[in-house]
């Protein structure tokens, strides 16, 4: 039995444990939860379970979802299964093993009380290596400044669902940037667009969960630009 194969299948089809009643074809069988701890029994490297199966395999869904090829709902239970995952792993990583990739501070803006695809985001980044300071739902712009001043390396997310939010991103980069803060912004949501990120100054913006990982990685110059 290859565990690690077995594990990231588990992830792909959102099999959190075995109990866990999705998908319908998988219940009783090991899920993640059982898998990764199988695989640390059988002395397998944490930074390998993370780098073959369960990042991998969120990477799998990410693609599959910004094909169409799934949809929301199938999206969040992978992430949730992970998440499983990853409740193990962390308290047994090292210092060093430990050290993320970078933060992104992420929050829905003011006057907007959707929260499904920050959350989303939010297990896309965590999944990935990154450490997320979620500032939750109906955000002011003050609350983003006070995160990015304590966080000057963080690149700031926001969302919003509804064209009456939106506005609010504009209001948030103007702040930031008055208060000489350099910090790289990232904006999505059903009411935004590329046209809209350019217009109010953002540096990027993702029409969907899955595309934010690798734009987050860009911004940090984690990977190749071109």
């Amino acid at each position: 039995m290859d565990i690690l194969k077995e594990l990231q299948e588990a992830v792909i089809a959102g099999h959190a444990e075995a109990s866990s009643p999705y998908p319908p074809r998988m219940k009783g069988k090991p899920g993640v939860k059982e898998l990764v701890q199988l695989a640390l029994d059988s002395k397998i490297e944490i930074s390998k379970i993370l780098r073959e199966s369960l990042i991998p395999g969120m990477e799998i869904v990410g693609n599959k979802f910004s094909a169409g090829e799934c949809f929301v709902p199938e999206m969040l239970l992978s992430a949730q299964a992970m998440k499983q995952g990853l409740k193990i792993i962390e308290p047994l990583l090292t210092a060093k093993d430990a050290k993320k990739m970078g933060t992104v501070i992420l929050g829905t803006v003011q006057g907007d009380m959707h929260d499904i695809g920050k959350n989303l985001v939010g297990m896309m980044l965590d999944g990935a290596g990154f450490q997320v300071i979620d500032v939750g739902i109906n955000t002011p712009p003050e609350k983003f400044v006070e995160m990015a001043r304590a966080h000057p390396e963080a690149v700031v997310g926001m969302s919003a669902l509804l064209t009456t939010t939106m506005e609010k991103m504009r209001e948030t980069i103007g702040l930031l940037r008055k208060n000489n803060l350099t910090n790289k912004v990232i904006i999505g949501g059903a009411a935004v667009s590329q046209r809209f990120a350019d217009e109010i100054k953002a540096d990027a913006f993702s029409r969907d969960a899955a595309l934010a990982v690798p734009l987050v990685k860009k911004m940090l110059g984690l990977i190749n630009t071109n």
